[in-house]
Order: C-alpha cells, then sequence, then structure tokens
C-alpha cells in the first residue's frame, strides 16, 4: 500500500531550477506552509507545458493562500534549465528526481517506464498529505480544481460538491 491522505509526506531534498539557478529543495524548510507538490512525466513532452505554464500563471493564488508550488519529473536539473528556454520563466521550482526516488515513494512511478504518473498532493503546513490524485499520462489536471480544494482545505470546515470560495460551507465536521 502506498502513501495515503491523512499520512505524513515523504520528506525530500531535490535540486531544482529557479529561473538560471540550480537550488537544493528540501520539504523540510516549508513547514508552515501548504505545498503543492506535482509530478510529471517528462520535459519537452505535449501535455506538461499546458500544466505547468498554468501553474506558473497561477503561482500568485497560491502564494495569497501561503501555498509553495514544486513540480517534478524524473528529468536532470539541465534538461529543466534547457526546457525553460523554450517555456519562459516560472514563477515556481522544477525539481529533478533523477534518482526516481521521490517518485517511488508518493506512489506515482511507472517502474517499467521509468516516468511519473500525473501525480498532485497537497500538503498540510504540519507536513501531512491532504489531498492526492494521481491520473494518467494522456489527461492534463486542472489547476482551478487544485486551487479550489486547497481553499476548501483551509477553511478547516466542511465543503459540499462543487464548494467555491465564498460559498456556503456545512459548518465543522
Amino acid at each position: 500500500m502506498g502513501i495515503q491522505v491523512g499520512q505524513c509526506a515523504p520528506c525530500f531534498t531535490l535540486q531544482g531550477v529557479v529561473g538560471e539557478k540550480f537550488e537544493d529543495f528540501s520539504l523540510d524548510n516549508y513547514k508552515g506552509k501548504w505545498v503543492v507538490l506535482f509530478f510529471y512525466p517528462l520535459d519537452f513532452t505535449f501535455i506538461c507545458p499546458t500544466e505547468i505554464t498554468e501553474f506558473s500563471k497561477k503561482d500568485g493564488d497560491f502564494k495569497s493562500l501561503n501555498a509553495q508550488v514544486f513540480g517534478v519529473s524524473i528529468d536532470s536539473v539541465f534538461s529543466h534549465k534547457a526546457w525553460l528556454k523554450d517555456l519562459g520563466k516560472l514563477n515556481y521550482p522544477l525539481l529533478s528526481d533523477i534518482t526516481k526516488e521521490v517518485s517511488r515513494k508518493y506512489g506515482v512511478l511507472i517502474e517499467d517506464k521509468g516516468i511519473a504518473l500525473r501525480g498532485t498532493f497537497i500538503i498540510d503546513p504540519e507536513g501531512k498529505i491532504k489531498y492526492q490524485l494521481v491520473h494518467d499520462l494522456g489527461v492534463g489536471r486542472s489547476v482551478e480544481e487544485i486551487l479550489r480544494v486547497l481553499n476548501a482545505l483551509q477553511t478547516g470546515e466542511l465543503c459540499p460538491v462543487e464548494w467555491k470560495p465564498g460559498k456556503k460551507t456545512l459548518g465543522k465536521g
């Protein structure tokens, strides 16, 4: 059985690309913040750039909710940096899981292909997984839905189907 909602998020330290620089990022350094961690299959593919640039466009919305976004693939930081020349500047880091250990820990690695499924995890300020969604390679995820869920989680209340910020919740559970 892999990781589940309610469990502590597996810790990691990965090298990433921010602008033109390589930096190390450790999940432990983000205690007290929400973290949106999304895995994608590979750089230089078809669906991935649509997701990656959409997360960047919405990064201000995530930051306003005290959340840090990280994109992760099994590509090297050098591949990420080269790809950013095509994609343009991103507002969050792309992390390299070249050893595939983090993808494996989060249960998104397709072992026989050596790439990650499209996995999304929302980690609360205490380091617990509050949301996970993993789906097939051929369908891009909805960044708006991830923002909606993050907002709902932050209410600390029961949120009904199709709940949106500003709408009535069902109160404390």
